[in-house]
């Protein structure tokens, strides 16, 4: 059973910075595109960025240009580093595993991370 677990949410001010960690029980990410996904109250799930099994990354246009997604692949974790953050990106943040051609399918998912931004 693969298993994701998510770490490094918390509380940060609007302007600083969080780097969320998405870290897979076994070598997934070979055959997985990895996508970050967040959840505000009252509002639908969102997909952020993806990364491809080929290493290819892709961002939502609302974090376009502060949040960046990498992967470590002998640690079969990935990160998202979320920089210049806003209010508007507090949310729940939940990494998947899956396929990414035509839209992402999720196989796998982590619990989700707490991501709060205070103005």
């Amino acid at each position: 059973q693969v298993q994701l677990v998510e770490s490094g949410g918390g509380l940060v001010q609007a302007g600083g910075s969080l780097r969320l960690s998405c870290a897979a029980s076994g070598s997934i990410f070979r055959f997985n595109d990895m996508g970050w996904f967040r959840q505000a109250p009252g509002k639908q799930r969102e997909l952020v960025a993806v990364i491809t099994s080929g290493g290819r990354t892709r961002y939502a246009d609302s974090v376009k240009g502060r949040f960046t997604l990498s992967g470590d692949y002998a640690k079969n974790t990935v990160y998202l580093q979320m920089n210049s953050l806003k209010p508007e990106d507090t949310a729940v943040y939940s990494c998947a595993a899956g396929d990414n051609r035509g839209g992402f399918v999720a196989r796998y998912w982590g619990q989700g991370t707490q991501v709060t931004v205070s103005s």
